[in-house]
């Protein structure tokens, strides 16, 4: 009886923690109402590893990172797709990153570009972007295993993760996840994605129950 209580709380506790780190626009139904494909962009990442290496392998290291992110979300939204979960679609990566390279557009200066550029040259509605900044390779995969003493030393945090959904049209931010990345968050990239979006899915503005209850 006791567990049954504490899985209940913990459930409970993490269901408000995702409720906490989301922003949407007051804006979201009016500006989204017309999307129909979204396009996954590499995530921004930074690294700080404890690893003596070059810059230039520290760079390599982060586009491997920040392209990883967008191949598990990309992994994530597909599996939604065959069960109409979402009211949009999403853009095969693959054209997405072949888009982007054929206009000169590579990790290094995606940044430079506005959301509604990349929309216009990518032919889509909206982007998914973000930010990603770890201590680990969590693409590599990382012990899951924790004691209160790992977090008392601080070996139990890797990083944080920013999820954000734009509107082509205006560029201007519907939607935002942020969460810390720590032993609980899973054991790889792809645990990770399927961990928080499963904790924030009911506030996916896509997300179709969602849809259907608010309308």
């Amino acid at each position: 009886m006791k567990i049954h209580f504490f899985l209940i709380f913990l459930a409970l506790g993490l269901s408000l923690q995702a409720q906490k780190n989301i922003y949407e626009s007051d804006k979201f139904d009016e500006l989204s109402e017309s999307h129909q494909i979204l396009a996954i962009i590499p995530f921004v990442t930074r690294l700080e590893l404890k690893d003596s290496i070059s810059q230039e392998q520290l760079q390599q290291l982060e586009e491997n990172e920040g392209y990883t992110v967008q191949n598990a979300l990309e992994t994530y939204f597909s599996q939604g797709k065959k069960n109409k979960r979402f009211t949009v679609e999403f853009q095969n990566i693959k054209n997405t990153n072949a888009l982007l390279a054929k206009n000169n557009i590579s990790y290094d200066n995606i940044d430079i570009y506005t959301i509604k550029e990349l929309c216009t040259l990518l032919n889509v509605d909206g982007i998914i972007s973000g930010n990603l900044s770890l201590n680990v390779l969590l693409s590599k995969g990382v012990p899951t295993e924790f004691s209160f003493m790992d977090y008392i030393k601080g070996d139990a945090n890797y990083g944080r993760i920013g999820i954000k959904v734009s509107d082509g049209g205006t560029g201007k931010l519907l939607w935002k996840y942020e969460k810390e990345i720590n032993k609980k968050s899973g054991k790889n990239t792809y645990d990770l994605i399927t961990i928080m979006m499963k904790q924030a899915t009911r506030k996916f503005p896509y997300d179709t129950e969602r849809r259907k209850k608010k309308s």
